[in-house]
């Protein structure tokens, strides 16, 4: 077993001992075991936890082997550790990431006009608009489904 392997192995066992944790995998490489409508994601995401009680979870030298359940249905999994690129700990919240066994379209920076458009700024009709209460103008004693009495707004538009 080499040492980033082994150190993610070390990561798992460590926030699985803590709650639900989820894994990080790319599903097309080699040994990996999943449903076939699956076998073909980049980064496919799955979640382990002692509290689901399963009857079988081994974390080993190879890799990760489970029953899991998928759409209902349940599906022996087996994740080499070559597959594993990420795991995050629903718990604690921690993210460790192994970016050597990232899949590469997940590394590659998009082209530059792709960024720009994506910074630019929407068309005026596209943005959002944020409303809020104003402090004071809100008439009590209305019963839920009666109209408001008629008067000043009880929404004020912010522009952003």
């Amino acid at each position: 077993m080499d040492d980033r392997a082994s150190e993610k192995k070390d990561r798992l066992l460590t926030a699985l001992e803590r709650g639900l944790v989820m894994v990080h995998l790319d599903a097309r490489r080699p040994g990996v075991l999943v449903p076939p409508e699956l076998r073909c994601e980049s980064h496919l995401r799955l979640h382990l936890s002692y509290k689901f009680v399963p009857p079988d979870l081994t974390v080993g030298e190879w890799g990760i082997r489970s029953t899991l359940s998928f759409s209902g249905h349940r599906f022996t999994v087996a994740l080499p550790w070559s597959a594993l690129f990420a795991i995050t700990s629903k718990v604690t919240h921690e993210f460790w990431m192994f970016p050597e066994d990232m899949p590469t379209e997940l590394t590659q920076i998009p082209p530059p006009r792709l960024r720009a458009a994506a910074t630019a700024r929407p068309p005026l009709e596209a943005r959002r608009v944020a409303l809020r209460e104003v402090d004071g103008e809100r008439k009590s004693g209305t019963a839920e489904g009666d109209e408001a009495p008629r008067g000043r707004a009880h929404l004020k538009l912010i522009k952003s």
